[in-house]
């Protein structure tokens, strides 16, 4: 296998292995935010999260809709980290509960009910469509990181 085609294998395994992201979005201002939050896949391009809409990270969102997403690996030791980077634009949606689900389920976690994600339930259902994707290469010196489509 060809180091591009390695690296897309380690970009889909860090993805589908993982539970937790790390969104990182900006207010009107330019201040930035960081939060994680469990995530469920539709493919490799379309994230999704549901949220609270009054939490910052969701509020940058109705402003600011462009945003950073980072999945990583906290437990190798130092030296051994392992990450993928993305970028893309993400929004409250009605649609795509049953993906989230499915993707739910993948990562062990409960399905949700659509009443939960409706107006006036505490949470919305938020997707991202990733338009790049990086991962930390292993090959590279320190940080060093290579555009993938995994």
């Amino acid at each position: 296998m060809d180091l591009e085609a390695n690296l897309e294998a380690y970009a889909r395994e860090m993805l589908d292995e993982n539970r937790y992201l790390v969104l990182g979005t900006a207010d009107e201002h330019g201040e930035p935010w960081v939060s994680p939050v469990f995530y469920a896949l539709d493919g490799y391009d379309t994230v999704y999260w549901l949220s609270d809409p009054r939490t910052r990270h969701s509020r940058n969102l109705l402003v600011r809709p462009r945003l950073s997403l980072v999945v990583y690996d906290s437990t190798v030791p130092i030296g051994g980290a392992k990450a993928v980077y993305m970028s893309g634009t993400a929004g409250i949606v009605t649609d795509g509960l049953e993906a989230y689900n499915r993707g739910c389920l993948a990562k062990g976690a409960q399905a949700f009910t659509s009443d939960k994600i409706a107006e006036g339930g505490p949470f919305r259902l938020y997707r991202a469509v990733v338009d790049e994707h990086w991962v930390l290469d292993p090959t590279l010196p320190r940080d060093g990181r290579t555009s993938v489509r995994p």
